[in-house]
């Protein structure tokens, strides 16, 4: 691999040096700079649709080690802007390993840079909070404007750019219900759709997509999928949401979840650097348990704004870093959605039983 030197500068001023890793692009490479604090998973967390508009930073200092496969992407592509990390491995030893991480980078236009002080970068982002950047081989300066030019992900329509532009199916896995559920694709990850085609068939329909069109599929239920960016920009969908509430089971994930509390009448709100990671403890207020989740968003459902909710909307699952909502259930109405990730990848699989849940109400 051929290192370059190069730069990340943040909006604030702040200036990394390091090396240039990935794909060469015109001009310095821009976005929103957050931090993801899994220990693995890297290949997963790079095809993750939900992180449109944003760098990752890696906060474990070394990665790359086991290589990459075509059985980890989570997507058809890579639609995050860039990947910052402290130590790149020169080499890949796995056995399913099929190429090194520079190769998928490359793949896919990723720029990223290598050498940074990721410890002293997460701090940053943890006391100012998610804040936009720009790295490459220009000069400081030309990197600055380029940082403060970058609106972020705020009041953007991010959905727009990974969701699917057709239908398509999934189909069963074998031995999986004859039964089809229907799932908005608002940025979706291959692995829920692996836990979902153990329960039906699957159709993945747009963003866009009316909640009559849904209807007339004649669904058992409708999963609403995870995707990126702020939640009031796609309220078309929280509109559909809403028809389909009542109507036919839903379950949503992530952005579905967000989108479902929109669609009830909630408000939602950005977290300062948001939550990144496969390690966040979520209590479950239904039966008392703690599961350690998999993690992945910048917006969340206002918890303060249930007060003014129908009584059968309630509060399900709580972060306890830092109580923000994670989850909620219309009683009596088979819906229901959670704000982290039991698909889990990566991450662990303590809350995989929701799919089995979802499952019951079909």
């Amino acid at each position: 691999m051929q290192l370059r030197e190069g730069a990340l500068v943040l909006a604030d001023g702040s200036v990394f040096e390091g090396e240039l890793i990935g794909a060469e692009v015109a001009g310095p490479a821009t976005g929103e700079v957050v931090f993801n604090t899994a220990l693995s998973g890297y290949q997963e967390i790079v095809t993750d649709p939900s992180y449109a508009g944003q760098i990752i930073t890696f906060t474990y200092p070394h990665i790359g080690n086991y290589g990459v496969n075509p059985t980890d992407d989570e997507s058809r592509g890579a639609f995050c802007r860039g990947v910052i990390v402290r130590d790149l491995a020169r080499r890949e030893s796995n056995h399913r390993s099929t190429g090194h991480l520079s190769t998928l980078l490359d793949a896919h236009g990723i720029p990223g840079i290598a050498g940074i002080d990721t410890r002293r970068l997460t701090r940053k982002i943890r006391d100012v909070g998610a804040i936009p950047g720009a790295f490459g081989g220009e000069d400081e300066a030309t990197l600055l404007t380029a940082a403060q030019a970058e609106p972020g992900t705020d009041g953007i329509d991010l959905v727009a750019d990974v969701t699917t532009a057709e239908p398509y199916v999934f189909e069963a896995a074998p031995g999986a219900p004859g039964r089809l559920i229907v799932a908005y694709d608002f940025g979706i990850k291959t692995t829920i759709l692996r836990q979902l085609a153990l329960l039906g068939r699957v159709e993945v329909v747009p963003a866009g997509t009316s909640a009559d069109d849904v209807l007339a599929r004649d669904p058992a239920g409708v999963f609403l999928s995870n995707g990126p960016g702020d939640p009031a920009e796609v309220q078309y969908a929280a509109d559909q949401i809403g028809r389909l509430i009542g109507n036919v089971p839903v379950f949503g994930i992530c952005l579905g979840h967000q989108l479902v509390g929109r669609a009830l009448g909630a408000g939602t709100v950005k977290l300062p650097f948001g939550h990144h990671g496969a390690n966040h403890p979520v209590k479950n207020l239904v039966n008392g348990t703690i599961e350690i989740t998999s993690q992945n968003h910048n917006f969340a459902v206002d918890a303060d704004s249930f007060a003014g909710l129908d009584s059968s909307v309630r509060m399900t699952h709580v972060n306890l870093n830092d109580n923000v909502c994670e989850g909620l259930e219309v009683v009596g109405e088979r819906c229901f959605s959670v704000q982290h990730h039991p698909e889990a990848g990566p991450g662990p699989h303590d809350s995989r039983y929701l799919f089995a849940q979802f499952a019951g109400m079909l």
